[in-house]
């Protein structure tokens, strides 16, 4: 997948006078619109492959093997690893690179406990603004969920699953909430087959949507936010459990804390 720059003037300016200003800065402005559709077209293209786990926690990303491959300076690489290290993403490293993040078990329930807060109050603000339209939109992408809960490739399945809790968010009116529901999804999304593992099993979630969308149809704001929350709630509890149990397990063998990996590793296992 290559990525560069249009050869063509990104903000449609024709031929200028060699030595005017007004030219020289029109120059600038393109120059800066460019790099910055540059590095935001990297970020997306490395957001995706860690969502999708084509880059799994502990992945190396070097500037000079990206640019390379990317078709790209290393500037906008640059621009596009701090934005993903602000998410959570990644770690950078002085002069070796970034390396994918691995959530803690520990990480991964503070992370869960915020999204609980934020979805809860996003439906609470949000049932009393859906109009019929909305709820279509979100009766689909629980359609889209059911019919794809049996796949072996469950990526349409999350695509949907986040689809219909982005729109509560977005249809909440809080922009604020939705910036951060988004950062904090970005952080969760690498591990969305660990999580599923946690929480039982595909139809069981499409079950929790439809109760949701339920509660929502009726008006009753209070039990579709409870029903959010709990929804929610599911595998940051069975995670806490697995923590406890491990802690006591570690106390009796002297063993250290397992990462979120381990944890959910035992989960499918069980």
């Amino acid at each position: 997948m290559l990525l560069t720059a249009s050869s063509a003037p990104l903000l449609g300016f024709g031929a200028r006078r060699r030595g005017s200003w007004r030219a020289g800065r029109e120059v600038q402005v393109e120059r800066a619109f460019d790099n910055l559709t540059l590095w935001q077209r990297v970020y997306d293209h490395l957001r995706d492959e860690i969502r999708q786990q084509r880059l799994v926690p502990g992945s190396v990303l070097s500037e000079v093997a990206l640019s390379e491959e990317l078709g790209v300076s290393r500037g906008p690489i640059r621009e596009a690893m701090g934005r993903l290290a602000s998410e959570g993403l990644v770690t950078i490293r002085p002069r070796r690179g970034a390396v994918v993040r691995s959530l803690t078990a520990e990480e991964l329930v503070d992370a869960y406990q915020v999204r609980e807060a934020l979805e809860s109050m996003a439906v609470r603000l949000a049932v009393p603004r859906l109009t019929r339209s909305d709820f279509e939109d979100l009766e689909r992408f629980v359609d889209q969920m059911d019919a794809r809960a049996g796949d072996s490739d469950l990526t349409p399945f999350f695509e949907a699953n986040i689809a219909f809790h982005n729109l509560f968010c977005e249809l909440s009116g809080n922009r604020k909430l939705h910036q951060v529901h988004n950062t904090l999804m970005g952080e969760i999304g690498g591990f969305q087959d660990r999580t599923l593992s946690l929480r039982g099993n595909p139809s069981r979630s499409v079950t929790e949507h439809r109760r949701i969308l339920s509660a929502a149809r009726k008006g009753d704001v209070e039990k579709a936010a409870e029903l959010a929350a709990a929804h929610v709630r599911v595998p940051s509890e069975r995670l806490q459990l697995h923590i406890a149990q491990r802690a006591g397990k570690a106390s009796e063998n002297g063993s250290g804390a397992v990462d979120a990996e381990q944890e959910a590793s035992q989960e499918r296992a069980s």
